[in-house]
């Protein structure tokens, strides 16, 4: 990416204090008995204090160093208009997070001209937080802070590949390609969320395959994969960081791949 006109080290100081800021209010409510609140008339998509609470801290941050640029949130809307927009999702997989299950985060990005170039992803209960910012791609825990790289695997057929749930791919034509990556990969693994993406990045899993993504889901993940070497796309190969249909493979060629399979399918 050529030179971006903002400074690196005060994105990554904003990213770190609105995680940190962020995690004030999701971990006193995990693992407790919160209200649950349904987003749909039909159907569930689940919200809670902590989701709300989450996004409305991490924006404080954001406005007290960058007050200029926009924010689209998925709890509180979108607001501004800049060449930097700041994407939140304050807790991806809250349908973890009401489980108790530690494969939730918190996903904030800044995206550029409507491409992510740096984004972050923590699980405060773990301690574990993945960034990605032009350059590099790190892991952080506690005292640790190093550099992350994807698997470097180039087969399909040896890949690991996760996906939320199988039951996202809801319609025959989805069904039919989430059964043909099925079909072609070695290992499945479902229910990570975010977290599935950020185990690619660190070279634990191959693919990742999800349909109907917004952009709060997606984007603060995109430039932690692409730093570490992996790839991703939407399925018609467009730009992934507003949302839509999306794969991530851990190499440009395993991402050809899995391309060309879903879009066979």
């Amino acid at each position: 990416m050529p030179s971006l006109p903002i400074d690196l080290d005060l994105v990554t100081q904003t990213l770190l204090e609105a995680a940190e800021a962020a995690s004030d209010k999701t971990l006193p409510l995990f693992r407790t008995h919160l209200a649950i609140d349904n987003k749909l008339s039909v159907g569930f998509d689940p919200v809670t204090e902590a989701d709300r609470a989450a996004e409305t801290a991490i924006r404080a941050v954001i406005a007290a160093r960058f007050p200029d640029h926009a924010v689209i949130g998925e709890e509180w809307g979108n607001s501004g208009d800049s060449d930097f927009t700041w994407i939140i999702d304050p807790v991806d997989g809250t349908r973890s997070f009401i489980s108790g299950a530690p494969v939730w985060g918190t996903l904030i990005a800044l995206a550029y001209q409507g491409v992510a170039m740096a984004g972050l992803m923590a699980q405060p209960f773990i301690g574990e937080i993945f960034l990605g910012l032009p350059g590099r791609a790190s892991y952080r825990r506690g005292a640790i802070d190093q550099t992350i790289r994807t698997s470097g695997q180039t087969e399909l057929g040896a890949a690991r590949v996760f996906t939320t749930t199988p039951a996202l791919f809801r319609t025959p034509e989805l069904a039919s390609k989430w059964r043909a990556v099925e079909g072609a990969t070695r290992l499945q693994r479902f229910g990570m969320d975010c977290y599935g993406y950020a185990l690619l990045a660190a070279g634990h899993a191959d693919l990742v395959i999800e349909p109907s993504l917004q952009t709060y889901d997606i984007a603060a993940l995109v430039p932690i994969i692409r730093q570490a070497g992996g790839a991703i796309a939407c399925w018609d190969g467009s730009e992934p960081t507003g949302g839509g249909n999306v794969v991530a493979a851990a190499t440009p060629e395993l991402l050809e791949q899995a391309l060309a399979l879903v879009n066979a399918a």
